[in-house]
């Protein structure tokens, strides 16, 4: 799958990361990378990427490796905790995250998710846990 794949996926899978404007760079069991382009619609104030979206990245970086990760007979995924660390503001450039499974089980899956900037700076770091779904019968 390509990048454009693999965006185009994202976009299917949760709309809001359209909405957002992230792309998807990678997207593996091992390790899920997405990026968000600073934009002045998603600012607070004094030109500052605005917390809430980079988080909105982390919980989709997460979320898509949590779903790569799923358990068989399993249907999806769902945050239900998450940790945020911010690090450094994000003024110009873009934002990375790379989203990391800590723990695969059966019933819940643990996500880490660095948050980087065009020069590479560690901004944040995301821990989270997401509870695996399953068909109801």
């Amino acid at each position: 799958m390509t990048k454009t794949d693999f965006t185009a996926y994202l976009h299917d899978r949760m709309p809001f990361c359209a909405t957002l404007g992230m792309k998807a760079e990678k997207m593996s069991p091992e390790e899920v990378i997405l990026t968000l382009d600073w934009s002045p619609a998603l600012c607070t104030s004094a030109g500052t990427l605005h917390g809430g979206a980079i988080m909105a990245l982390a919980d989709s970086a997460g979320g898509a490796a949590a779903f790569a990760n799923l358990p068989e007979g399993a249907s999806g995924t769902s945050t239900i905790e998450s940790k945020t660390n911010f690090l450094g503001a994000v003024r110009d450039g873009t934002v990375t995250a790379t989203a990391k499974p800590l723990h695969v089980g059966g019933s819940t899956i643990v996500i880490e998710t660095e948050l980087r900037n065009t020069d590479g700076k560690l901004v944040g770091k995301v821990t989270q846990t997401q509870t695996v779904l399953r068909p109801r019968a």
